[in-house]
């Protein structure tokens, strides 16, 4: 079909949403002009729809923000036509008007001033994120107050609430962790880029410290002096990792209440699952030498969880997680809306059964046994068998 005005603001919409005109307007239009896309009617057309031809190349009568270029066709049928051949992008400020984009490029460019002004080392991401860098119009003088200050300050080893900067504080720092990270990674030259997810800890900012909660399980283990009978404490993790409890057992539990009703056992302490991540437990060396025992959900997504436990501590056993006791609580199931997929490599072949059974939906779609729904006296049953092993 042949080409329409309306096509031609489309096809320069594109090259603005693609950045192209964007980069031009930065480079000063080095690389105009810009040729278009142009589909004319044929010979064949003109001699059968000279009507529709006559009313198309009116169309294009004073149109703005653009070059055509014409040529002098002599047709057997219609004599000498004047016909439009090719349209280029000359101007790039008269073509942003075409496509209401001029307010952008004032700020582009002004955002170019600024960043050149300032903080030079950014132009290039600048040329290579420009509508990015409007959608931050607002925002750009604190971004670059800000990076300009993590160059003069590599790895602080501060808290991000420290950063005392007008009009920036955590709040800011963590709603734009995206592009900061850009940002950082152009100017602070690290040999990878910062995670957007992991910020703080990959520009060398302190952290809130991860933090482990347990319970004694033995009135008689004093964990530190206490007149409380197996207190429940918490303890940042690096201070946990360097305890080295006289216990024989260590139990893991994801659910709280499980955790807090936990029957009382010899030698041993729970360990409230939620809320951290396993590399932190990891991290303590004494319990790679400590028996672990595992209790989470009979569902997908609570054998993920373990798998990803195994991959820091290979050595922890589940219990409570096996085909008779999903089978003994039918009519306590539930059910799993979005189930966990793909290969868990740490499991061990029961486990790893049961999990593939749950995923085929070999008991029903999205079956789940919550753990907190198992039977307080198949709980001491299993805690009596794991004592007499």
């Amino acid at each position: 079909m042949w080409t329409t005005p309306t096509d031609l603001k489309h096809q320069i919409l594109r090259l603005w949403d693609r950045g192209v005109l964007a980069r031009s307007l930065m480079h000063g239009g080095n690389d105009l002009p810009i040729r278009l896309i142009f589909k004319t009617p044929s010979s064949t057309e003109l001699t059968h729809e000279f009507e529709r031809v006559r009313q198309w190349i009116l169309a294009f009568q004073g149109i703005s923000g653009i070059r055509m270029e014409w040529r002098d066709v002599r047709h057997r049928v219609h004599g000498q036509q004047r016909l439009p051949a090719e349209v280029w992008i000359d101007d790039l400020d008269e073509a942003l008007a075409l496509i209401g984009k001029k307010r952008d490029g004032r700020i582009l460019q002004r955002l170019k001033e600024e960043t050149h002004r300032r903080l030079p080392e950014l132009e290039p991401w600048l040329e290579r994120r420009p509508l990015l860098a409007i959608e931050f119009e607002d925002k750009w003088s604190r971004l670059l107050a800000l990076i300009d200050w993590m160059r003069l300050h590599p790895r602080p080893g501060i808290y991000l609430r420290q950063v005392d900067l007008p009009g920036i504080d955590t709040k800011f720092i963590e709603a734009h962790r995206g592009v900061i990270a850009e940002l950082a990674s152009v100017v602070l030259g690290f040999d990878s880029s910062p995670r957007a997810s992991q910020l703080a800890e990959d520009l060398g900012f302190l952290e809130k410290p991860v933090r482990i909660r347990f319970r004694s399980l033995d009135p008689l283990l004093r964990i530190f002096p206490s007149p409380a009978q197996m207190p429940d404490i918490t303890l940042d993790a690096e201070n946990f990792g360097r305890l080295d409890l006289p216990v024989s057992r260590v139990f893991i539990l994801e659910n709280e209440i499980n955790f807090l009703s936990f029957p009382e056992v010899s030698d041993a302490i729970a360990i409230f699952g939620s809320g951290y991540g396993w590399e932190a437990l990891s991290q303590a060396s004494w319990l790679h030498k400590t028996p672990l025992f595992y209790w989470g959900d009979i569902d997908t997504h609570g054998f993920a969880i373990l798998n990803q436990l195994k991959a820091q501590l290979p050595h922890v056993e589940s219990f409570l997680m096996n085909r008779e006791t999903l089978l003994s609580h039918e009519s306590f199931w539930g059910v799993e809306k979005n189930p966990a997929r793909g290969e868990l490599s740490f499991l061990s072949p029961e486990e790893n059964a049961l999990y593939h059974a749950l995923m085929k939906g070999e008991f029903g779609k999205g079956v789940r046994l919550e753990q907190e729904r198992v039977s307080y006296a198949r709980v001491i049953d299993a805690v009596t068998q794991i004592l007499r092993t």
